[in-house]
């Protein structure tokens, strides 16, 4: 009768219970990626600013990957820039998180996936023209013309929120250890990929894709606390279902 109580309680709430000190963990987590995030992005926001800082270096990495283009890396980096597009990551994360929900038939992660993802495309679009900060030189695009503005990126954005998010989503359930590294760090590699690329390719400054990584960081931040917050109830709620069948049927 006990068993029959605790799968009843445990189909009733959605995601796995957990422990209360792994919501706390979560917690902490979520606080120290925000912290993170917002420093990245606000210390390079008032750098750009004020001309000052890591955007004195804008200029010379810029030249420098002027020097070393080739066509295999072209070819590489436009690839990587037209699948990771603004658009494209919007029609791959709906198309991923439909397919997630259809096979799993699970909806809480594949939704803060989504969400995620929307938000960081508004966000993204109201900080360019807040910025108003111009692109590199037109005549250094090597994918054509472009006239949207350069702070921050959005291919970085998007890309490093839909990987940081996933791996969260992915490291929080397995319970390994080594997809708790391995996806973190298959993420960030992903994302700095892609922050390259739009140097490269002449679209950004190195300011911009770094302010961008640390946006990403700050809305995986948001998707971390989301999460935890969610799992403190849905524990709460299996344990009084469990102890309410308990005590009707003693």
């Amino acid at each position: 009768m006990h068993l029959a109580l605790r799968e009843r309680a445990r189909q009733f709430s959605a995601p796995p219970p957990a422990p209360r000190s792994s919501q706390r963990t979560l917690f902490f987590w979520a606080a120290g990626l925000l912290l993170a995030g917002d420093a990245l992005f606000w210390t390079l926001y008032s750098q750009v600013q004020t001309t000052s800082g890591l955007v004195l270096l804008d200029g010379p990495a810029h030249d420098f990957l002027l020097g070393i283009r080739g066509p295999v890396l072209t070819a590489l980096f436009g690839a990587v820039s037209a699948a990771t597009s603004p658009l494209a990551m919007s029609v791959i994360c709906v198309g991923f998180c439909v397919a997630w929900w259809v096979r799993r038939r699970e909806l809480w992660r594949p939704a803060l996936l989504l969400c995620a993802m929307g938000f960081t495309v508004v966000v993204t679009a109201v900080v360019k023209e807040w910025v108003d900060r111009p692109r590199p030189p037109a005549r250094d695009f090597l994918l054509g013309p472009d006239d949207a503005l350069s702070f921050p990126s959005g291919h970085t954005a998007g890309i490093a929120v839909f990987l940081f998010v996933l791996a969260y989503l992915l490291a929080s359930r397995s319970g390994r250890r080594s997809t708790a590294v391995l996806a973190p760090a298959a993420a960030l590699a992903g994302t700095l990929l892609v922050a390259f690329s739009r140097i490269y390719l002449g679209y950004h400054w190195m300011s911009d894709v770094l302010a961008s990584i640390g946006l990403g960081l700050a809305v995986t931040a948001v998707v971390v606390f989301a999460d935890a917050v969610r799992r403190g109830p849905a524990r709460a709620i299996s344990e009084r279902a469990i102890s309410d069948g308990a005590r009707r049927n003693a």
